[in-house]
């Protein structure tokens, strides 16, 4: 879960936004380990998130982003996306909706989640956390496994910051792929009905009442046609 932006506020949230971060997977394993990739990959991998209410297809930046890009093709390979949730809906309480991001992942689920990798900030890569892009959910940097999230809306408040006074803010998030096709989905998911009551504290309000599936998560190839819708609003 990331860390977010008000721009009328301030620069950025105080720490106390940080139960904004990845409460819900704190049951992965806090040992740092680099993953080797699954293979020679190309600079740019595709990823086909096929869920109940549509497929969103993902550029995945292995070139700019390769622990954080490689990570996600592990899971992808591995089948253990297949199945998954989308579980939080993100709504900034300013600007014009949609908004905000939507979260899925394995939530420590130990039967699918995988070590934890190395933290590559957008000051390193180059991504940026923009409508569309996709970024790791974490606790401290190191910790990020298999939850992550794709934006609604640009959240520049979550790129490296090395001019911060404060660690989470000098670190930033890992942005490494985008979305090119099925942003109408994203905003499905976006729109669906929330729990009034599910999660705790800042949480609390955020849960999907009834979880999206992802059904599949696949490998496809650049040259196959992007889904409908492939550029964000």
């Amino acid at each position: 879960m990331l860390l977010l932006h008000h721009a009328a506020m301030s620069s950025r949230f105080a720490l106390a936004a940080a139960p904004f971060l990845l409460a819900l997977v704190a049951a992965a394993p806090v040992k740092h380990a680099r993953v080797a990739a699954p293979a020679s990959l190309p600079d740019v991998v595709r990823v086909a998130l096929a869920t109940e209410l549509g497929t969103i297809t993902v550029d995945l930046d292995v070139k700019h982003a390769p622990v954080t890009a490689t990570n996600f093709v592990r899971y992808v390979d591995q089948r253990r996306f297949d199945g998954i949730v989308f579980y939080r809906v993100m709504r900034l309480p300013w600007g014009t909706p949609p908004n905000g991001l939507i979260q899925a992942g394995v939530r420590g689920d130990p039967k699918r989640v995988l070590k934890p990798i190395a933290h590559e900030p957008t000051s390193a890569t180059g991504i940026l956390h923009t409508a569309g892009a996709l970024s790791m959910a974490r606790n401290a940097p190191g910790t990020a496994t298999g939850d992550f999230s794709i934006l609604l809306s640009d959240l520049a408040s979550l790129d490296a910051d090395p001019k911060a006074t404060d660690a989470e803010a000098v670190a930033g998030y890992a942005a490494f792929g985008h979305v090119v096709g099925g942003m109408d989905v994203v905003r499905k998911i976006y729109d669906v009905p929330l729990s009034a009551t599910q999660g705790a504290g800042v949480m609390k309000g955020q849960m999907i009442e009834r979880p999206v599936h992802i059904v599949t998560a696949r490998r496809v190839a650049i040259s196959e046609p992007a889904m409908p819708d492939a550029t964000p609003r």
